[in-house]
């Protein structure tokens, strides 16, 4: 299995369009939720996005704008700019999705017309948002899905990723313990022995990791059982089960790191999930 698949297989994200049509003056997004970024694609006319920090771009032909994270920004069209508009929610559920998010660029512009495989389904996305098909929302959102997958995959390509998972997966002396981790989260891992899986000394090893990760291991492999045991907890298992899958001997061990990195306990982060 390639290194992008690897990561996204514990990578859970949702995509809920919540935007198709003309765009009309000033909509301000971003900054309330820490675990939601955007997806914006231009299919046709002119906009201007502000971000926060200034950063100020105007478009003049389809492009696609991704923020992975809460960064708060303004889009703004004028009437005569006739911009047709797709815009998406991105929500991370928490765990070690969240490293992937602040290593990612903040701010990503895209023409499609330069990149051929975003390009078809940028417009395979815009004919399903522009038209009254039965079951376009669920068309959209499954297509949002794969939008997103294949802009982490250029962003991959392209070496616009300097820390966090996707960088740990590509480091030659790295790769194998992340892979590891990955295979066998319910491994009882430790710093020596994982320096052991990249055959270095376990200060070189913690060191390069923090530095290439940007975490170090054991909050890594804590961010990565948390992430799994939000998809397994998804398909009803119970929390003792689960919490034996990735590596804690009790639920209520796993209950209490749950807890610590994603504010809820499993029950209340399930019922928030399906409300």
């Amino acid at each position: 299995m390639d290194k992008l698949s690897k990561v996204l297989q514990s990578l859970s994200f949702s995509a809920e369009v919540f935007f198709t049509g003309n765009m009309c003056g000033i909509q301000s997004l971003g900054g309330a939720d820490l675990n939601k970024g955007h997806l914006h694609l231009l299919k046709s006319g002119k906009l201007t996005l502000v971000c926060e920090d200034g950063h100020k771009v105007k478009l003049e032909k389809p492009s696609v704008l991704f923020m992975p994270g809460p960064t708060k920004h303004q889009i703004i069209a004028d009437e005569s700019d006739n911009a047709e508009l797709v815009c998406v929610d991105i929500e991370f559920n928490a765990g070690c999705n969240i490293s992937l998010i602040t290593a990612l660029p903040k701010f990503l512009c895209l023409d499609i017309a330069a990149n051929e495989e975003l390009g078809k389904t940028a417009h395979w996305l815009f004919n399903e948002a522009f038209e009254e098909n039965s079951g376009k929302h669920i068309i959209i959102n499954k297509l949002c899905d794969i939008f997103l997958v294949q802009v982490l995959r250029h962003v991959l390509k392209h070496g616009l990723i300097e820390q966090g998972t996707l960088a740990g997966s590509s480091h030659p002396k790295l790769s194998g313990v992340i892979n590891a981790l990955h295979t066998e989260p319910e491994k009882a891992w430790t710093i020596e022995s994982m320096a052991e899986v990249a055959l270095m000394s376990r200060s070189k090893f913690a060191a390069l990791f923090k530095e290439t990760v940007g975490l170090g291991p054991n909050e890594y492999l804590t961010d990565l059982r948390i992430s799994i045991a939000q998809e397994l907890l998804q398909n009803d298992r119970s929390v003792s089960l689960v919490a034996n899958d990735v590596g804690y001997e009790h639920g209520s061990a796993l209950a209490r790191v749950f807890r610590k990195k994603v504010g809820l306990s499993p029950k209340q982060w399930l019922q928030k999930l399906k409300k």
